[in-house]
């Protein structure tokens, strides 16, 4: 009954031509418009509820999928819950809610690296977008670096041949493990580096596919290499 109430509340949010800018970028329908700066208040009123947040992901609502990312109690996510999201998730819903879930959950780095070795485009650019949100947020006594290096060295390797948004999302693993693993920002530089630029059909968007070397200098030049973020939602 609360999911539907908020699916009420959401529908009196949608403005059309936000709407019409998140089909652009890939969402599925149907879609509201909701701007996440209203979801994110939503989610201050709830804060966390698993089964509430299960219950808006089924809806298939994309404004509540997105919710229910925000809204997900991580650490309750089971193997089940989190391959289902993966299973139903468009474009957007890959590289965000789903991926910041997962990488919350106890079965965040399992998944991952299963999901990147799945034949569905969407599942495997989740898996290299759960895998960024991991380097994201987990501290790198916690990370397997030596994984994470043979991680680059397939990246460097596949990614020209990957479908568009798996080659999006593994140009996003290059960037995050050189921006938030300090002990490999080298090599990831250089991995971008032997890639070179990467090609990536935006259709009608006005998106740009940042070249890794040259995102993670700026990080550096910041004087940010390394620094964690509490979560990856956002």
């Amino acid at each position: 009954m609360i999911a539907e109430t908020l699916l009420k509340e959401l529908r009196s949010l949608g403005q059309d031509g936000y709407r019409k800018i998140l089909l652009k970028h890939g969402a599925s329908e149907p879609c509201y418009g909701v701007k996440i700066e209203l979801l994110k208040k939503i989610q201050k009123r709830i804060k966390t509820d698993y089964n509430l947040a299960l219950a808006l992901y089924d809806t298939g609502v994309y404004d509540a999928m997105y919710l229910a990312g925000l809204v997900a109690d991580d650490a309750r996510m089971t193997r089940d819950d989190l391959q289902g999201w993966a299973e139903k998730a468009c474009e957007p819903l890959a590289g965000s809610a789903v991926a910041w879930v997962a990488a919350g959950s106890p079965h965040g780095w399992e998944l991952a690296r299963a999901w990147i070795d799945s034949p569905k485009e969407l599942v495997a650019a989740t898996g290299w977008a759960t895998l960024s949100s991991l380097v994201s947020t987990k501290g790198d006594g916690k990370l397997d670096l030596p994984a994470l290096k043979q991680l680059l060295a397939r990246v460097q390797k596949a990614i020209h041949q990957a479908p568009d948004t798996v080659r999006s999302k593994m140009n996003g693993f290059v960037i995050a493990v050189g921006s938030f693993v300090a002990p490999l920002t080298s090599l990831a530089i250089q991995t971008g580096e032997a890639i070179g630029p990467v090609s990536v059909d935006v259709g009608d968007t006005a998106c740009q596919v940042p070249f890794a070397p040259d995102y993670i200098r700026k990080v550096e030049a910041r004087g940010a290499i390394g620094k964690k973020r509490k979560t990856a939602k956002c």
